[in-house]
């Protein structure tokens, strides 16, 4: 379990610090816009709407912000996001997918190469990391949810893969066509998720050290300053200590 906290207070270590909210909904309302123009703008009706919806309740997001960026998806000459995925090597070896929506592909992908060659990594082609993780349903739950017994009991129940249980909460692990499935089952037993998503999971995962952890920090938090990058995902693991040294 130690290493899936280390995994996780990588991905999730800006939502500890001072993050900016504003950009955090702008990313936000940007996922909504998406989904309710893929599919129905009712989030009943669209389980990829509802995810990202329930995803910006987790966060506070307002109401009146939400339905907004719902409504946007039904305007005409509104912005036409598209999903891009980009790839690489960030220091140390480390391998990073890189998920973004953007309405200007030349754009993004030059911020992105920028981010990665200024920061001691490098942007490879498609596919290039990719076989390293595996992609899976994630499901999140804060400790306050019950403890590791009470949610294994209703994960199993859920149809999930694996429970991983620590300090800091629960993540759920589902098939990801079954994340939908999974994620309601879960909330009539457990109440609305923290998060839920489609992720990246490593198969195997790299410890950094000091001199490498630092430079990686700076190269993440570059990409997800961005306001086209919405997750970034990496098969690095830093010890508590070392992110609290370099914290």
């Amino acid at each position: 379990m130690a290493g899936h906290s280390k995994f996780k207070n990588i991905m999730h270590r800006k939502g500890a610090q001072d993050k900016k909210r504003s950009a955090m909904f702008s990313k936000l309302s940007r996922e909504i816009t998406v989904a309710a123009k893929m599919g129905m703008p009712d989030p009943d009706m669209n389980p990829r709407l509802r995810l990202a919806v329930n995803a910006a309740k987790a966060q506070s997001m307002p109401k009146d912000n939400i339905q907004r960026a719902i409504d946007k998806a039904a305007q005409a000459g509104g912005e036409d996001y598209e999903e891009v995925r980009y790839e690489g090597y960030g220091p140390g070896g480390v391998a990073l997918i890189v998920e973004a929506l953007t309405d200007n592909r030349n754009r993004t992908a030059t911020n992105v190469r920028t981010a990665f060659s200024k920061n001691g990594g490098n942007l490879g082609s498609e596919g290039s990391v990719q076989h390293g993780f595996e992609r899976l349903g994630m499901i999140e739950y804060g400790s306050g949810a019950g403890d590791e017994e009470k949610v294994l009991e209703a994960a199993i129940e859920a149809g999930a893969d694996d429970v991983e249980s620590g300090e800091d909460g629960h993540t759920i692990w589902t098939a990801s066509d079954a994340l939908h499935e999974v994620a309601g089952n879960l909330e009539k037993v457990l109440g609305p998720a923290d998060n839920v998503k489609l992720a990246w999971k490593p198969s195997i995962t790299v410890a950094m050290d000091e001199g490498g952890a630092a430079t990686l920090i700076k190269l993440v938090d570059t990409l997800e300053d961005d306001d086209d990058v919405q997750t970034v995902w990496g098969n690095y693991e830093i010890s508590d200590e070392l992110m609290e040294k370099l914290s």
